[in-house]
């Protein structure tokens, strides 16, 4: 390696070094011409952080003095960096793709298809979610068991998939120890999937054979999965994911060494499954401080550092993925999986865009398999270990997240353990008061969703799909961040159905085009949010013309839209106009200020605005258009 001399050009040499003060005071001024004047040096920079769940905040700026400890070096505790010093850098993260289809014949297709264009491994649901446990060898008719790894989910059906995959092993003569994947046992899992608890403590034991058989026998093949998708989609934050993998995965191991596996033995049979959303800097963190965690665990129980490194598996969000507009969710997933593979995932999981309508079609799946394959053939994501390593955004936020999802495993633990908190109810209050202040982030739209609350289109015809088998229920529930408004535009579709029209509402756009065009915007993108369908007549000049054009549009309800300088002239007449014509509730779209008890008086019912409950103020839409 050749050395260059140290000639002292330093290229920032000419400039001052600029300090946080200055910053402060450039910030205060941008502020200043906002209309914020009250907040200066540390209080300026707080007006422009954002706040995250699990308490924390994303900064406006970092610098070398915002950074965490010592990361280490990847491959070696704490493991921030990666699980191994080459990071994926070799070929890149196993390209995991899952299959549920019933018909095992119609399964086999689809994965071969999948392992022949670049998929390197299958997560096979199995049983009453998937392909039933007598289909398992026709599904994997023609896969080379010995080169892609092949990862169950059988639920509580692990024991005898399990015991089916052995039996096709033997049978194909797939030498001891050439077959890799997983055999999914998670009994916690399934306790947090149906909340039932019986025979919890026979699954562990049949887990804990399984995870011994593996070890001696099938050394390629982790016997457990952590999965703690159940709590991320039972509306979970990144933080309590992680603090209810650590609780499950110290569950295990005890139980594993109970069963006589070595401490390092236990950690072996773990693979941890994470959720990877759209927040790509957030999934990077989270990956990153599950490693840290982990190792910790397994510092604390004797493990040697070669077996602290922890096996992640991560997929993409099932609670980010939309029915309307569901070809956005091609974006979310190719973001989430950019996060998964910077934070250095094992393997990755991208759920087809049409996951949530029922079992993706081949064009589905091929675009799913395609997002892992661009991200490492064509970006060459993977060339680089820890790309995210050494940004003190991420390393701060890293710790940050890391801090907190400790914090919450160490509330587990004192409350008995992982089993002790999902049979109480510990978990299951704590990811529902989280959910619900997310869900009202999702009503007011300050977390907006586009083409479901933002950007809606609706004359979309959304394609159509088979029913996908019915997974475990009974448990935490299932989320999504669309639920509120789907509800709303399932209503819009009955109606639509039942009439022949969608439920209207006439905007009555007042003064030049200038004037009401942005508010007319925004109206617009509100209704049709909620599945109903903005009407207006570009002549609306004057009250009369207004009631005239609303009689004729076959609305039911009508909103004003303009400036506040045209609102003060004509509102109060034309709102009084159109109640007079039979407007069944009149909205006007910003706020009314001094002026809300005269709009009021001339028959203006509702004032929508940004940052309002759009959830709240289009179910009463519908239900004063009469949509049931």
């Amino acid at each position: 390696m050749t050395v260059l001399p140290d000639d002292g050009l330093s290229l920032a040499a000419e400039f001052p070094d600029a300090t946080r003060e200055q910053w402060h005071r450039l910030v205060e001024g941008v502020l200043r011409k906002s209309g914020t004047t009250d907040v200066s040096g540390a209080a300026a920079e707080d007006t422009l952080a954002t706040e995250l769940q699990d308490g924390l905040a994303t900064r406006p700026l970092y610098t070398a003095e915002d950074g965490a400890d010592d990361p280490g070096f990847p491959g070696f505790p704490p493991f921030v960096r990666g699980g191994r010093p080459e990071g994926t850098s070799v070929s890149g993260w196993d390209v995991r793709q899952r299959h549920a289809h019933p018909d095992p014949k119609r399964s086999n297709e689809a994965l071969l298809a999948d392992l022949e264009n670049g998929v390197t491994s299958v997560w096979l649901a199995v049983g009453e979610a998937g392909i039933p446990v007598g289909g398992l060898s026709q599904a994997l008719e023609g896969v080379y068991l010995d080169l892609a790894p092949v990862v169950l989910d059988a639920g509580a059906e692990f024991a005898p998939a399990a015991a089916e995959l052995f039996r096709i092993l033997a049978e194909r003569g797939v030498p001891a120890g050439a077959a890799l994947g997983g055999l999914g046992a998670d009994p916690l899992g399934l306790v947090a999937r149906t909340g039932s608890g019986t025979g919890l403590s026979g699954r562990v034991a049949a887990a804990a054979d399984l995870a011994a058989r593996c070890h001696r026998d099938h050394p390629g093949i982790r016997a457990l999965a952590v999965d703690a998708l159940p709590y991320h989609e039972a509306g979970g934050s990144a933080a309590e994911e992680l603090g209810c993998a650590l609780a499950t995965g110290v569950a295990y191991l005890r139980d594993l060494t109970a069963a006589g596996l070595s401490v390092d033995a236990a950690c072996g049979q773990l693979e941890f499954r994470f959720a990877a959303t759209a927040d790509q800097f957030l999934t990077i963190a989270k990956l990153r401080a599950a490693r840290r965690l982990w190792a910790r665990v397994a510092e604390v129980c004797g493990a040697a550092p070669a077996a602290a490194a922890q096996r992640q598996h991560a997929v993409t969000s099932a609670v980010m993925m939309t029915r309307r507009d569901p070809w956005v969710n091609m974006l979310r997933t190719t973001v989430a999986c950019l996060g998964a593979g910077v934070g250095g995932a094992d393997a990755v999981t991208v759920q087809p865009f049409d996951s949530a309508l029922g079992l993706p079609d081949a064009f589905a799946r091929r675009i799913a398999r395609n997002t892992s394959s661009i991200l490492l053939e064509e970006s060459h994501l993977a060339r680089v270990i820890d790309p995210a390593g050494g940004s003190w955004y991420v390393e701060r936020l890293t710790d940050e997240l890391a801090q907190a999802g400790w914090a919450w495993f160490q509330e587990i633990e004192r409350a008995g353990g992982q089993a002790a908190g999902l049979r109480t109810g510990l978990i299951a209050e704590r990811l529902e008061r989280t959910w619900q202040r997310r869900r009202e982030d999702l009503a007011k739209r300050r977390e907006p969703i586009t083409g479901v609350s933002e950007f809606p289109l609706l004359a979309e015809t959304v394609p159509e799909r088979e029913t996908a088998p019915a997974g475990p229920s009974g448990g935490l529930p299932q989320v999504r961040r669309d639920e509120a408004y789907e509800a709303l535009r399932a209503r819009s579709d009955a109606h639509l159905a039942a009439t022949g029209a969608r439920p209207k509402v006439f905007l009555a756009a007042l003064g030049t085009p200038a004037a009401h065009t942005a508010r007319a915007t925004f109206a617009a993108n509100l209704f049709q949010a909620g599945g109903i369908e903005p009407v207006h007549d570009p002549v609306t000049v004057d009250a009369e013309s207004a009631a005239d054009a609303f009689t004729r549009s076959g609305a039911g309800v009508a909103c004003l839209v303009s400036s506040d300088a045209v609102y003060a002239e004509q509102a109060e007449a034309v709102a009084a106009a159109l109640a007079a014509a039979g407007a069944r509730r009149v909205f006007l779209a910003g706020r009314p200020g001094e002026r809300r008890e005269a709009y009021r008086q001339a028959g203006i019912d509702t004032f929508v605005t940004a940052g309002g409950d759009a959830v709240a103020v289009l179910s009463s839409a519908l239900d004063d258009l009469g949509v049931a």
